[in-house]
């Protein structure tokens, strides 16, 4: 099986949000978002420990339209049906198409946090993941002290299924443990 070869939309819905691949002009609002953000991201991204330019986060985005058409990653972006503005950068990440396992990764632009828009993207895209790519299983990985990550992958029925101890370095360059959750099988909604 190529996976370049796979068909599948590129876009769906969610409640409030469409869920689409990425654009090359899509760099404008998630610049953005990003320095908007960037305090809130350090923490937990690397890239945000990192100055993002414009030609940066121009370049990124371009790339991630081709990765997405060869399927080697599949960066989502997240817009508010009403309003048309940029919510989340989400994706699904490490990809291993022979077993059909997928990472869910999202950051989301600060002036939407707190407003179950991240957990409604992970369904979502879960979702999507189970349906359209038939996916095998699922994982979300997040510091041990992100507690908004790990309360929106137990929200989306994610399981625990441990912590990777001293397995990634904190923005202060101190040792960092990861959560690792993870669904095999869709879980059911509410």
């Amino acid at each position: 099986m190529e996976p370049i070869l796979l068909t599948f939309p590129d876009q769906f819905e969610t409640e409030r949000l469409i869920i689409r691949a990425p654009k090359p002009e899509d760099w404008k609002p998630i610049y953005a978002a990003m320095q908007a953000s960037i305090n809130e991201l350090k923490p937990w991204l690397p890239f945000a420990r990192q100055e993002q330019t414009e030609m940066d986060v121009q370049k990124t985005t371009k790339e991630a339209y081709l990765n997405f058409l060869s399927r080697e990653d599949l960066r989502f972006h997240a817009f508010d049906k009403e309003t048309g503005e940029f919510v989340i950068s989400s994706g699904l990440h490490r990809i291993n198409w022979d077993v059909r396992k997928f990472e869910i990764g999202y950051w989301i632009d600060t002036k939407h946090q707190g407003k179950g828009y991240v957990t409604e993207l992970v369904k979502g895209l879960t979702s999507f993941a189970f349906r359209e790519l038939d996916a095998n299983r699922i994982e979300i990985r997040c510091d041990t002290k992100n507690g908004r990550s790990k309360a929106v992958a137990e929200r989306a029925g994610f399981e625990l299924e441990g912590i990777l101890r001293n397995d990634a370095r904190e923005e202060n360059g101190e040792l960092r443990d990861t959560c690792i959750f993870a669904v095999i099988e869709e879980p059911k909604t509410d």
